[in-house]
């Protein structure tokens, strides 16, 4: 029998991040869910800060902007990004995504482990 479990995002508690990495809440984990393999979080971007993913050697991550502009870094390459755009990470890639504009940024962010073969 399978079961439908609603998060209420609003209701999961942010954490200010150091190294001015922004904020982030934690919306999809084993705790909340029971959630093996992925962990999902919101993050928050304000004026001059930055998220650096990656990498995490077995794991992928997907980084979708929900809200706002942003720079994404890939191989030493900035990309202007605003809201629909995202970006997939493999196991050994990672990327750093800085705020850019007026408004915040808000980012989805799933990591998932990597396929056991």
């Amino acid at each position: 029998m399978s079961t439908t479990t609603f998060i209420d995002t609003g209701k999961c508690p942010r954490v200010r991040l150091q190294r001015s990495q922004g904020e982030a809440a934690e919306i999809l984990n084993r705790e909340l869910c029971g959630a093996e393999s992925v962990v999902g979080s919101l993050r928050w971007l304000g004026r001059g800060e930055r998220f650096e993913a990656g990498p995490f050697g077995d794991k992928h991550q997907l980084i979708y902007l929900m809200e706002g502009e942003g720079v994404i870094t890939l191989a030493k390459k900035d990309y202007e990004v605003a809201k629909g755009a995202g970006v997939y990470l493999g196991p050994s890639e990672s990327a750093r995504i800085a705020h850019k504009g007026a408004a915040p940024l808000k980012l989805f962010h799933l990591v998932v482990r990597k396929a056991a073969n």
